[in-house]
């Protein structure tokens, strides 16, 4: 599943909890490199980017003993740069298949103007991204939600969040599928959730159904509040064509789409499951 991840450190430590939550997971503990970036922004004072590398340099050995993990399989990393670009690079070099960054979750016109390092790179990766709150306290993954609706990236996700939980013991994992066709009186009788626990089954994974009417946004927030969830997983797709990759979405960046939303507003970790096949 997640075979390089790419953490982007930043002296907090809340990427490096949260990756020690997945490191409790044995397929990623077995099978997983992991890349500490941390990334000094260019100033005009030689003496203040010395400062700067010079902290990171702390900052990343910080990370590298905090991670339970063979420090053979961690490689850091210390770049200088803008660090919205720098992720991105990295990520590419290193052919990441998921991101953790931490977030402000700043909303709308606020993300562009502070220039949110974590909404630029949701933006504009193709990769799937884990994201934490500076206030969201990181707990072990034994109460995941993954929000449907019937789209290819929604089944992605359920699939990533199966994978997650098959070897987590006591696990339990919540469907969420929000404003189905009115004639579905109850969630059992919701083809859409009927399928997916079919193929949680499977995989040894116990599920709870639930659909609600509404925005989709708040009530998937509100359910995961309500069910104190560890970990929220959702569809994120890129719909723009390959010409526009690297263009601004302006829908996205202020805060209209569905994956925006809960990025912002979700009082638990948000794992963005992404496709570039639209």
């Amino acid at each position: 599943m997640f075979k390089k991840i790419l953490v982007a450190v930043a002296g907090r430590g809340l990427c490096e909890q949260m990756m020690n939550m997945l490191l409790e997971i044995p397929s990623i503990q077995r099978d997983t490199q992991v890349t500490l970036l941390h990334v000094v922004p260019k100033k005009s004072s030689e003496r203040d980017i010395a400062n700067l590398l010079e902290e990171g340099g702390k900052i990343l050995a910080q990370a590298v003993d905090s991670l339970k993990l063979d420090e053979e399989r961690i490689n850091p990393r210390l770049k200088q740069g803008d660090p919205k670009q720098t992720v991105l690079d990295v990520a590419a070099e290193e052919n990441s298949d998921l991101i953790i960054m931490g977030s402000r979750a700043l909303g709308r016109l606020q993300s562009i103007l502070q220039q949110s390092v974590s909404q630029y790179v949701f933006q504009t990766s193709t990769r799937p991204m884990l994201l934490v709150k500076d206030d969201v306290y990181v707990k072990r993954l034994n109460r995941v939600l993954v929000a449907l609706d019937g789209s290819e990236t929604a089944q992605e996700s359920l699939q990533v969040a199966l994978k997650l939980l098959q070897e987590v013991s006591g696990s339990s994992l919540t469907l969420l599928h929000v404003n189905p066709e009115s004639k579905i009186a109850s969630p059992d009788q919701d083809p859409i959730l009927v399928d997916a626990a079919q193929k949680a089954k499977v995989f040894g994974v116990n599920t709870e159904l639930l659909h609600a009417m509404g925005n989709a946004g708040e009530k998937i927030c509100q359910i995961a509040e309500e069910k104190n969830v560890d970990l929220m997983v959702l569809g994120s797709p890129d719909r723009r064509p390959s010409i526009a990759k690297k263009l601004p979405d302006l829908d996205r960046l202020l805060g209209s789409s569905l994956s925006d939303y809960v990025r912002v507003q979700a009082n638990c970790p948000v794992l963005l499951v992404r496709n570039t096949s639209n």
